[in-house]
């Protein structure tokens, strides 16, 4: 079977219960919640959580919370890979005969099920262990710079500074949301930043993360570009 795994802990500081704050009129985990059931990749979409609250607005947006994550793996320092391997493995105590995993997070209002499908496609078709979202980064990050302790300036690569910009190698960056992997891959957490990876390749304006409320803001104004644009 192929799971969807929502981490969804209730302990978020920069902005508070951002989990299940309301986005555009629906609590924010929903989104990631009802594209997992629209693509129809899952035969169990399950919110590992420690929070009750958050449990109760996942299973009426149609998830499954059949545990409630362990303290040790709900603060600060708990890693995704932590989280990941503790709900696969309750899976597989449970009985569960698993294939594939998404790992999709609940911060992800732009994820569209197209995109998970075309995960799990690059996933069963490709000799990988993991597929996931990515973007294209807008500038040539060979261009970037650095400040020291007085604000002065340097280059990162200054070795690149007088080539052209289309002669750069284009660099992309993880978009936060989604990872599917098989089930051996996040139980021995390998990396997913690797060659044994393939991307799903999103464009830049359906990406956007989201850890501060200025991200929130922007969020906001991106979703409603997007639905007056209808992309």
């Amino acid at each position: 079977m192929n799971i969807a795994i929502i981490p969804a802990r209730g302990g978020s500081k920069r902005i508070p219960r951002k989990n299940i704050k309301p986005f555009h009129g629906k609590p924010m985990i929903a989104y990631s919640i009802e594209a997992a059931i629209a693509s129809g990749c899952f035969d169990k979409v399950i919110v590992s959580t420690d929070d009750q609250d958050i449990a109760d607005v996942a299973t009426q947006y149609g998830a499954e919370v059949p545990f409630l994550r362990p303290a040790k793996i709900a603060d600060d320092y708990a890693t995704t890979m932590d989280v990941m391997a503790h709900a696969i493995q309750w899976c597989q105590d449970a009985g569960f005969n698993i294939e594939a995993v998404c790992c999709l997070y609940a911060t992800a209002p732009f994820v569209q099920a197209a995109d998970l499908k075309a995960g799990y496609q690059l996933l069963n078709t490709e000799n990988v262990q993991f597929a996931f979202s990515a973007t294209s980064f807008p500038f040539p990050i060979q261009r970037a710079i650095k400040l020291d302790a007085n604000g002065a300036v340097s280059m990162f690569s200054p070795e690149q500074e007088q080539v052209r910009s289309q002669d750069l190698e284009e660099a992309y960056h993880d978009a936060g949301q989604f990872y599917w992997g098989k089930a051996s891959a996040f139980l021995n957490k390998l990396s997913i930043f690797s060659p044994h990876s393939k991307a799903v390749l999103l464009p830049r304006h359906r990406v956007q993360d989201i850890d501060t409320p200025e991200d929130w803001d922007i969020a906001e104004s991106l979703f409603s570009a997007l639905k007056l644009s209808n992309k």
